[in-house]
């Protein structure tokens, strides 16, 4: 079972994209730094926002995917998450538009994530995690452990729920 860490930027602007866009739903992708041996937690060091409103335009899709999987092989990075936030205020499940995306990625890349924005829990005052973590086993996406991932990289603080974000 992997162990994923999420740095601030990665987070931040993952949080960002669907505070531009409230009414909509948003997605994009998490890259991650090239695991160097197994075991090693997946650190996603940043996201790359993609679409608001319509998901599910595969063209579009396609050629988004296409550019930021070139741009990871220049930067020896890869594409390792997908996130989406949905539209509606208490829907917080992958739909089939995310599950696909998702299982694509993992096709690539064996311990990819699926994140979710938690909508009921983004808040201004971020008391409480805010994404739910899924992770690809027995061929379904499966919620995560949340004290299994981090969210700072590079100093390591803990996600939990609730409100220890110290």
């Amino acid at each position: 079972m992997p162990v994923f860490r999420l740095s601030t930027q990665a987070y931040c602007k993952m949080l960002l994209h669907a505070a531009k866009y409230p009414p909509c739903a948003v997605n994009g992708v998490l890259v991650a730094e090239r695991p160097r041996r197994d075991g090693q937690p997946v650190l996603f060091v940043d996201c790359v926002p993609f679409f608001h409103g319509t998901l599910a335009l595969a063209p579009m899709l396609e050629v988004a995917l296409t550019l930021v999987d070139s741009w990871c092989k220049e930067n020896n990075y890869i594409i390792a998450g997908y996130y989406q936030a949905n539209e509606r205020m208490k829907d917080t499940s992958p739909n089939q538009v995310a599950e696909k995306v998702a299982s694509r990625i993992a096709e690539s890349f064996s311990d990819a994530a699926l994140i979710m924005v938690d909508n009921p829990k983004f808040t201004m005052e971020c008391e409480e995690q805010s994404i739910v973590v899924y992770e690809h086993r027995e061929n379904k996406w499966r919620c995560k452990d949340p004290n299994i991932f981090a969210r700072d990289g590079s100093k390591g603080k803990q996600v939990t729920r609730g409100k220890n974000w110290k």
